[in-house]
C-alpha cells in the first residue's frame, strides 16, 4: 500500500511515501524527466515493505516536492536534502537503495554523513567520472513531448515491452507540471559532461566508504555504462560486491523487479539470516 505524504525539511514542503515495518531503507530515485519517488519505486516498495520501513521521498526540484524560487540545484543541494530528511523523518542510521544519480547521492551521503548510513545498493549509479552517454545525453536533454518520452523508455529499458504508449503519456504528462521542466533544463543544461563531473566522487573518497555496498548494473544499460562505473566502484571500495545482469538496461528496478527486490532484502537482511541458521 503506498502511504504519500508531506513534511517540512528545512522550510521546503517534502513529498514522501512511507511503508512497512522493521529496519528502515530509504530509497533515493534518479534524475529522469517526469521521474518521481513513486514512478522509481511502485514495483520495489511493495516487496520491501513486507520487511523494512521504507521511505521513498520525491527530492527538492523533482515530483511533488517544492522548487524554491531561487533554489540552485547541485548535488550539495540534494545530498543536505536528503540528510536532512533522514534526520528529521526517519531519525535513524538507515539501508539506501540509490538509483542512478540517486545512486551518486548516496555515496555523497555516506561520505559525507558515514554514522547515518547501514548498508548501500547502487543501481546504475553515477559517481564517478566518465564521458557522456549518447542515452544520458538524451534523457538530460529532453524536450517535452509523448514521442520523446517514448523514445527516452526505449532508452532506459532492453526490450521494449516496457515503452509503452500508456506509460509514455503517464511520464510526459509528469514532466510538464508547472515549473518542473523549467527546473529540470536548469539541473542538466550544456555542457552536461559538467553535471557528469560534478555528481563524481574523487577516487580517495570512494576508497574510505567502508560501508557494506552492493552494485547493481544492467550490462546493456546505455544511459550510466557499468564498466566506468560500478566496476569502478568494485574496484575502489573495500567491501563492496556487484551483480550484473545480462538482457537488462537502466531499469533494473523494472525489468528485474523480482530479483532486484530479492537481491536487496538478502543483503540488507544477510547478518540475521545467518544468526537464524545457527
Amino acid at each position: 500500500m503506498d502511504y504519500s505524504k508531506y513534511i517540512d525539511v528545512n522550510g521546503i514542503s517534502t513529498h514522501y511515501h512511507e511503508t512497512g515495518q522493521g529496519e528502515p531503507v530509504l530509497l533515493i530515485h534518479g534524475s529522469g524527466p517526469g521521474v518521481t519517488a513513486w514512478a522509481n519505486w511502485r514495483l520495489l516498495i511493495p516487496k520491501l515493505e513486507q520487511n523494512f520501513h521504507v521511505y521513498a521521498p520525491d527530492v527538492v526540484g523533482f515530483g511533488y516536492t517544492d522548487r524554491p524560487d531561487g533554489v540552485e540545484y547541485n548535488v550539495d543541494t540534494w545530498t543536505d536534502h536528503l540528510i536532512s530528511f533522514i534526520e528529521n523523518v526517519i531519525q535513524d542510521r538507515v539501508h539506501i537503495v540509490g538509483n542512478s544519480m540517486g545512486g551518486a547521492l548516496t555515496l555523497h551521503i555516506a561520505n559525507k554523513r558515514p554514522d547515518l548510513v547501514k548498508k548501500m545498493v547502487l543501481m546504475g549509479a553515477v559517481g564517478t567520472s566518465f564521458p557522456i552517454t549518447y542515452g544520458l545525453d538524451k534523457v538530460w536533454g529532453y524536450e517535452p513531448s509523448v514521442e520523446n518520452m517514448k523514445n527516452l523508455l526505449n532508452i532506459f529499458s532492453y526490450g521494449d515491452e516496457f515503452a509503452t504508449d500508456e506509460l509514455a503519456k503517464l511520464r510526459y504528462e509528469a514532466s510538464i507540471q508547472p515549473g518542473l521542466q523549467e527546473a529540470f533544463s536548469k539541473m542538466f543544461a550544456e555542457p552536461r559532461q559538467e553535471k557528469v563531473d560534478a555528481l563524481a566522487l574523487t577516487d580517495e573518497q570512494i576508497r574510505k566508504i567502508e560501508h557494506d555496498v552492493l552494485m547493481v548494473h544492467g550490462k546493456d544499460d546505455i544511459v550510466i555504462p557499468y564498466k566506468e562505473t560500478s566496476l569502478r566502484f568494485l574496484e575502489l571500495m573495500p567491501n563492496s560486491e556487484l551483480h550484473i545482469f545480462s538482457k537488462c538496461g537502466h531499469w533494473t528496478q523494472i525489468e528485474k523487479k523480482d530479483e532486484f527486490a530479492q537481491l536487496c532484502e538478502n543483503f540488507f537482511l544477510r547478518e540475521e539470516k545467518a544468526k537464524q541458521l545457527n
